[in-house]
């Protein structure tokens, strides 16, 4: 059996799941998370654990399982502690201006990129004065959610109408991302 599937999910304090027919309801403190789960997986909810079980080992069924256990304990995760992801804008003039569920991206274009966020997704922004020790870190964009999926598609969403170029790294990157630097045009000259 999946080792990711089989293992049950606890339920912690003040999170309630409803299951009718396949459809899933998990109501907790951060808010509520419903999802149509595939037919053919069994799921049981009793007494603060919910498991996953499948009906055959065919590799359909086999890859399912694990899925839709993941998805079952993101959804408990989500709206228990709920999710975070934090984007960096690196380079000289570059902002974020927030305006309730919009937010207003200075990229260097001749034209501000607008960018609704969706429901259920809220950001907050730390400006910084560039200096010698945060590398032209403009701002940092945290975005949190209940809903893993809409998260990290909103987060590629703003990374993509900026991604970090190689020459200078400017552009958005996720915290802790590592970006593959190329020599310039002076520098390749110079080592001829």
């Amino acid at each position: 059996m999946s080792r990711i599937g089989r293992s049950p999910i606890p339920l912690p304090a003040g999170v309630t799941a409803e299951l009718n027919d396949h459809d899933l309801i998990v109501t907790g403190p951060n808010g509520q998370l419903s999802s149509h789960l595939h037919e053919e997986m069994a799921i049981v909810v009793e007494d603060q654990v919910i498991t996953v079980a499948r009906p055959s080992d065919s590799k359909d069924h086999r890859s399912l399982h694990g899925l839709t256990r993941t998805l079952v304990a993101n959804m408990v995760t989500g709206v228990s502690q709920g999710y975070e992801k934090v984007l960096e804008l690196y380079g000289v003039g570059f902002r974020i201006q927030p305006q309730g569920q919009r937010l207003t991206l200075q990229l260097g274009f001749s034209h501000p990129v607008i960018f609704d966020l969706p429901e259920g997704i809220s950001a907050s922004i730390d400006t910084f004065v560039p200096t010698s020790e945060n590398n032209y870190l403009s701002a940092r964009l945290t975005l949190r959610g209940i809903d893993k999926g809409v998260l990290g598609q909103t987060a590629a969403s703003i990374r993509a109408a900026k991604k970090p170029e190689p020459y200078k790294g400017k552009g958005f990157r996720y915290r802790g991302e590592q970006v593959r630097r190329k020599a310039g045009k002076a520098a390749q000259t110079a080592a001829r």
